[in-house]
């Protein structure tokens, strides 16, 4: 014969907590942190920048372009050539207005960072800086 239960006989199950309204909770909060972080997009190579007395710290929110000195011009990682600025700084305008800031080797010629400003401003930039070091023994 089978078995019937008590129908007044303790389940275990009394005591058990909920834990969906917190997962929903903690999910919510995660997705709130993800939209409100800024990211800052790195150049992906190493710059041996010029030194400036001038130097201030970079923004957090702008379009950084390094000139290495082989004369690579690179946006987040990978080589964009002079003639992919323009189109760059474009795209990244349409979002928001955004500063662009160009980290040029201190071993650049003068005329290629021209060069790289120029194309920067017939994107449609206004403000675009020279990233620099502060001077060091001053």
């Amino acid at each position: 014969m089978g078995r019937f239960r008590d129908s007044g006989s303790d389940d275990g199950n009394e005591g058990a907590i909920d834990m969906s309204p917190m997962i929903d909770c903690v999910f919510i909060l995660l997705s709130f942190f993800i939209v409100t972080t800024t990211f800052v997009e790195e150049t992906g190579v190493q710059v041996d920048k010029p030194q400036a007395a001038s130097a201030s710290r970079l923004e957090k929110t702008s379009i950084m372009i390094a000139l290495t000195a082989k004369g690579e011009v690179v946006y987040g990682g990978r080589e964009i050539g002079i003639s992919g600025v323009q189109p760059l700084v474009r795209r990244m305008l349409q979002k928001e207005d955004l500063p662009v800031i160009i980290q040029a080797d201190s071993a650049v010629p003068s005329g290629l960072m021209v060069r790289i400003v120029d194309q920067a401003k017939l994107g449609g930039a206004e403000k675009v800086s020279i990233a620099t070091s502060a001077q060091r023994g001053s």
